[in-house]
């Protein structure tokens, strides 16, 4: 049957957005924070109207310290610079944070702050803000999984020798205006939460509540999809492509939120998987993808395509190891190849399919950033931006140690920690108010 035509596909997203692409970009890739670090800063230096900045954590490093100084000295220039963390992630350097903005103009908001123990006893605290952007003057944007944090340390292990693996994409042209659009809807809902019910009373007790609600909706509303936003944009993301001596390159910012686009950056792989003629090499550090997702990674090495994973080596979560082993024999049964990086701690969540599909972003393939987290990723339909990618993932396998069969435990112990970690799954997407089938 014609993978198109199988009805479980159908059902299985129905509803569900795709991706949508607009052309007219300029995508660079960066690895870690030493590539992405000096790019941003120079955007921010240059900056004449506003800055946008997500992520999940904003640590008080070295790096953290030259961020926070930069988008200082961009507010005390009169720009208008909004950041917004969240309130797990971030949540040792909250005061540090405070104190470094206070009296800057630059303008903090935290996503859902755990400041009281029964924090934890709202709705929603397990939906975190995952996502990493930036958005300069609708000039510039940066995209991807690193944080705000030096590549050689890690949170819960301390220095490191070797820097974390990670990227970035760097973007120009009209993508960068949906990028915007996000960030200020993240940083808008954020503030809102502190003080929802006095903007509520504000609403009503003005002369206008219809144009001050609609004015409130458009603050808050995540953007529809990239080709509207570039549309309403001054389109001239083509020209600035082709001054650039580059082709314009298609490409989509695509979110997942807990809203109309729940699986849409899910769908998003699923699809370009069953497409798949020669090769797909996926990298993320926290694997436990669902059905539909192992599927389509099966049914592609089943045709013939080579499937690589590029997984965690050395574990930062002893718990999210077990989950993506207890995958193991499922996958390497089906032909796909498993690899496990040795040399640092991995963190990036890059995907190249064929030839010409690429994507880079937050998203892990992982229950919480599939069905709970905001995520964010850039899907790119470009040969020399996929092979840049291939490229890296190539230098990453051949250092990465290969999983052989013959090295997995089988039987009953395998079928245990199987099931463990699918009652784990279970369990922590229910208290979350996950429904349905993963």
């Amino acid at each position: 049957m014609d993978k198109a035509a199988d009805p479980d596909s159908l059902r299985a997203w129905r509803g569900i957005p795709m991706a949508e692409f607009v052309g007219g970009n300029q995508l660079r890739l960066l690895r870690g924070g030493d590539e992405l670090f000096p790019a941003q800063a120079a955007a921010i230096e240059a900056a004449m109207h506003e800055v946008w900045l997500a992520t999940y954590i904003f640590h008080f490093d070295a790096a953290g310290a030259a961020l926070a100084a930069q988008l200082v000295a961009a507010a005390r220039r009169g720009v208008r610079v909004r950041v917004v963390v969240d309130g797990f992630g971030s949540r040792a350097s909250l005061p540090w944070l405070a104190q470094q903005f206070d009296g800057s103009g630059v303008a903090l908001a935290v996503f859902r702050p755990i400041d009281r123990w029964y924090s934890w006893l709202q709705p929603g605290q397990l939906r975190r803000l995952h996502q990493k952007l930036c958005a300069v003057d609708l000039d510039h944007a940066f995209v991807g999984g690193i944080n705000i944090i030096d590549d050689r340390v890690d949170l819960n292990h301390g220095a490191t020798e070797q820097p974390r693996l990670d990227f970035a994409v760097a973007v120009s042209g009209p993508l960068v205006r949906t990028v915007a659009q996000a960030a200020r809807a993240l940083w808008t809902r954020a503030q809102l939460g502190d003080d929802f019910g006095q903007e509520l009373l504000a609403l009503a007790r003005s002369s206008e509540p219809k144009a001050r609600l609609m004015r409130l909706w458009r603050g808050v509303r995540m953007p529809r999809s990239a080709s509207m936003a570039a549309r309403r944009g001054d389109g001239g993301g083509a020209q600035q492509a082709q001054n650039a001596g580059k082709d314009p390159v298609y490409a989509a910012f695509v979110l997942r939120d807990n809203l109309r686009r729940r699986r849409t950056i899910e769908r998003a792989y699923v699809d370009a998987i069953r497409s798949a003629e020669a090769r797909v090499d996926l990298m993320t550090p926290y694997f436990y993808p669902g059905h539909a997702f192992r599927k389509a990674l099966r049914d592609a090495a089943k045709r013939g395509v080579k499937v690589r994973l590029l997984l965690q080596g050395k574990l930062d979560y002893r718990i999210a190891g077990m989950a993506a082993q207890a995958l193991y024999a499922e996958l390497l049964g089906h032909g796909v190849s498993i690899y496990e990086y040795m040399p640092a701690y991995l963190h990036a969540k890059v995907c190249v399919v064929d030839e010409s599909w690429a994507t880079v972003g937050s998203s892990n393939i992982d229950p919480l950033s599939l069905l709970l987290n905001l995520e964010a990723n850039v899907i790119v339909r470009d040969a020399e931006f996929s092979r840049a990618v291939a490229a890296q993932f190539d230098v990453a396998a051949a250092v990465s140690r290969q999983v052989d069969k013959q090295y997995l435990d089988g039987g009953m112990r395998a079928m245990l920690r199987r099931g463990l970690v699918a009652w784990m799954a279970y369990v922590y997407l229910r208290v979350a108010g996950a429904t349905g089938r993963y």
